[in-house]
């Protein structure tokens, strides 16, 4: 196994160099040519000069951008400006040829064509930065939790549970679509026929499952898709994305809201040491500002407001809002973004919610109005964690699922949870590439994900 490029232009000069990878660009004339080789394991490419004594030097030449080459030499001093080192070629054999029609060249090219070429794009430089921040997030993601004793729990991906109470849902079944289906004596169609005899779906959330073990482990987590059928064709959603969802026994709001601010600083911190060139090459060319903008969010004190302070907030900023402001109303983008970028200056937490606009499972507070719910809002994007204390009482618990229409048979074990050694627990969930966009300055979601599942769309 050879050495990565990463690894070869951080040596020193040495002879018996094998470097491997696809061809950026080429440059040939008479005497000379100059191959730019890279293998997705950092921003530069690695230059390899081969002469017109190099065995095959015409084949050489000929060879266009998207080929694959192993090039063995001797690694020297490059004379040329903006590279320490290049590889003084000895042999070059070519893996693989790309054809004349191969779709990357050095131009730039728009997302949206790149989207079209979802199984060529980690090639171009922008998809290559994207997809090792996207890996060291997710090493950060579980050294985080790693290094606070949590226990990941790998949570089911088909569920007969709507954690959320949305109803959006992808169903899931063996039944033959294109014959008839069963239907039961009531006319509706009969899942106890089905192959898990009844309805399931793909999750929305790992969450009510991280509650089970953390009644049991204390401090857990859970890493991994989630599904919504919903048809939005906005940026910022998918149908397919990833979530990280941590879940505490013993643990109120605040507690909730002091491991969310910890996370966030230290998950950033660490990508900003691991990929420093990576979101340089963001700073350049996709977000004027980005690294700035990390850095002032792993410096910062986070503000806490109430979700009543903050509608009282917006209602005496004087600004014109698209949305209008009033309280029982969910807070849109934009008020999240005035309250933290304008208000504020800086993270937000708002809490205390209506209890009519968030999920059955938050805990009531005492005025019977609102739960202790809290959702963390960042200058530029707005929400970008959300959490809340869980509703422990069975019988608070009980009446919110009555409110909701939901069936409390369906959530037999979630109460059962509550009669036997329930206590105060909470967690909160991170939309795995949303967090990606904020660290990358990606403005859509379908950017930041290798191969996006949304309406109209399953290519790939």
């Amino acid at each position: 196994m050879t050495e990565t490029i990463k690894c070869i232009l951080a040596s020193e000069p040495q002879p018996g160099i094998v470097a491997e990878g696809w061809l950026r660009t080429t440059r040939a004339s008479k005497n000379v040519v100059f191959l730019e080789l890279n293998d997705g394991s950092c921003l530069e490419s690695l230059q390899a000069v081969v002469e017109a004594s190099t065995p095959g030097f015409a084949e050489i030449a000929a060879l266009g951008v998207g080929s694959a080459v192993r090039v063995q030499g001797d690694l020297i001093p490059s004379p040329a400006q903006g590279q320490r080192v290049e590889l003084k070629a000895a042999s070059v054999e070519i893996v693989g040829q790309a054809g004349a029609d191969y779709p990357l060249q050095k131009k730039r090219h728009s997302f949206e064509f790149l989207r079209t070429i979802a199984h060529l794009r980690p090639r171009a430089k922008t998809f290559g930065a994207v997809f090792r921040v996207r890996h060291a997030l997710q090493m950060a993601i579980h050294r985080f939790f790693d290094n606070r004793g949590f226990i990941q729990v790998h949570s089911p991906i088909i569920t007969a549970s709507d954690c959320e109470g949305a109803g959006q849902m992808f169903r899931v079944t063996t039944f033959d679509l294109d014959g008839q289906l069963p239907k039961d004596d009531a006319g509706k169609v009969d899942f106890k026929r089905d192959f898990f005899e009844t309805a399931t779906s793909l999750t929305v959330s790992g969450q009510l499952e991280g509650e089970i073990f953390a009644l049991a482990f204390k401090n857990v987590y859970t890493f991994g898709p989630t599904f919504r059928a919903e048809n939005s064709n906005t940026s910022r959603h998918a149908a397919e994305f990833w979530m990280i969802e941590p879940e505490m026994a013993f643990c109120d709001l605040r507690g909730d809201m002091a491991l969310a601010q910890d996370f966030i600083q230290c998950i950033v911190m660490e990508v900003l040491e691991r990929c420093g060139e990576d979101i340089d090459f963001f700073d350049q060319w996709i977000e004027k500002g980005l690294r700035k903008k990390l850095e002032a969010l792993v410096k910062s004190s986070f503000e806490a407001m109430t979700y009543t302070e903050a509608v009282a907030a917006l209602a005496k900023s004087g600004k014109s809002f698209e949305y209008q402001v009033s309280w029982g109303a969910d807070l849109q983008s934009e008020h999240e973004r005035y309250l933290t970028e304008e208000l504020v200056g800086r993270p937000l937490f708002v809490i205390d919610y209506p209890k009519e606009i968030k999920a059955f499972y938050m805990r009531q507070n005492d005025d019977d109005k609102t739960v202790a719910a809290m959702d963390l809002l960042v200058p530029q994007v707005g929400e970008i964690i959300g959490g809340s204390q869980r509703e422990d009482r069975l019988d608070r618990l009980e009446a919110a699922m009555d409110r909701f229409g939901l069936d409390k048979q369906t959530y037999w074990w979630y109460l059962d949870l509550r009669r036997h050694g329930g206590v105060p627990h909470a967690g909160f969930g991170l939309g795995f590439e949303r967090a990606l966009m904020y660290l990358t300055g990606m403005q859509n979601i379908r950017d930041v994900i290798p191969f996006a599942r949304v309406p109209g769309s399953a290519e790939f």
